[in-house]
């Protein structure tokens, strides 16, 4: 699993619950009871990841990157401690250079190529893009405390959306190129006609001559993939049930996490590791924040993640196909992984 861009702050209602174990007004986020209102719904069941980054499961998500079977992080990060300066070096392609990051989180791979950036040319931008204030001034704390030279622009807002238009940035100035970072496998995240239109939007908010640098997990053995979402200490599996408990805390919701199982499923037809919460029994759950009963047959599953796994050269493909010529492309000493720089034509 990757990080997750939340989508943007939904109203906050206060709403009485009407369950044995609520007495007062519960404080409902609509954008959360809408999506789970939604998806467990509907047939099969489904949950959108960004369930999965409430404060508990981004510290679970924090552990899961430290597992020695989720080899993504460490790999990525392994790219890009070994050729920071090069991408820099060939995304500025001699101009100055200002850095955007999607779905920054705490940006900590970022910082490999924000000293390489400070290092070519003295000071960098660096523009944080997310939904989430509280994480944007975490890492701006972070990395101005942290690495000299670099000015933090954070950005509040959800990129995965906007109707057809390009990304709402501060204009680049003379001489300056922009380069966006895409990186952490996010774009696996998303389904390929979604994951096009993101490079599309992404396209329509550069300049010729900006970059785009993305990090995309190659498919590999079987084993070795179920593995990163499947740890032997459980933290995946944690971490998956706890979008359950989120409910339970944000919607008065009466899951007992007892009664469900992680699952972690590699798709080969679709390309995609999926991860899902499997019904141990038959059973019924009431949601009394959304209204709601959900009933569940014995081994019935909620479909929380997909991971789309690329094959080599998919990714150049892709941005080709949204506009972007080739630039660039890094992959470690196995080929599991692969980050790629394209150029807006």
């Amino acid at each position: 699993m990757t990080t997750f861009v939340f989508p943007t702050a939904a109203t906050q209602i206060e709403k009485p619950v009407a369950n044995q174990r609520a007495t007062h007004a519960l404080a409902v986020d609509e954008g959360v009871a809408s999506a789970v209102r939604a998806g467990l719904s509907s047939e099969p069941k489904r949950l959108p990841p960004w369930l999965f980054y409430d404060a508990a499961g981004s510290r679970l998500f924090d552990e899961i990157t430290d597992r020695p079977e989720y080899y993504l992080t460490r790999t990525e990060r392994g790219i890009l401690r070994a050729h920071a300066d090069a991408m820099v070096a060939r995304a500025a392609d001699g101009a100055r250079l200002r850095i955007t990051e999607l779905g920054a989180g705490s940006a900590d791979k970022t910082r490999l190529l924000l000293k390489a950036a400070v290092a070519r040319q003295g000071t960098v931008v660096y523009e944080p893009v997310d939904v989430s204030a509280s994480a944007l001034d975490a890492a701006r704390e972070r990395i101005e405390r942290e690495i000299d030279g670099v000015a933090v622009a954070p950005r509040v807002m959800d990129y995965t959306h906007g109707n057809g238009r390009g990304l709402e940035l501060t204009p680049t100035e003379t001489g300056e190129r922009r380069l966006v970072l895409y990186i952490g496998s996010s774009i696996g995240n998303f389904d390929p006609p979604e994951a096009m239109r993101l490079l599309h939007r992404v396209r329509a908010g550069l300049r010729p001559g900006d970059g785009l640098l993305l990090g995309v997990d190659l498919v590999k053995d079987e084993a070795t993939l179920l593995a990163a979402y499947d740890d032997v200490a459980g933290v995946t599996a944690h971490f998956n049930l706890n979008m359950l408990a989120r409910l339970n805390r944000e919607l008065e919701a009466e899951f007992n996490l007892e009664n469900f199982e992680h699952r972690a499923v590699w798709n080969r037809a679709e390309s995609r590791v999926e991860m899902h919460l499997e019904s141990r029994i038959a059973q019924k759950v009431q949601i009394a924040a959304v209204d709601l009963e959900v009933s569940f047959a014995e081994s019935e599953t909620i479909h929380t993640e997909n991971s789309y796994k690329y094959r080599a050269g998919q990714a150049e493909a892709m941005l080709a196909e949204a506009g972007f010529a080739a630039a660039g492309s890094w992959t470690d000493e196995r080929g599991w992984f692969v980050v790629c720089l394209g150029r807006a034509e």
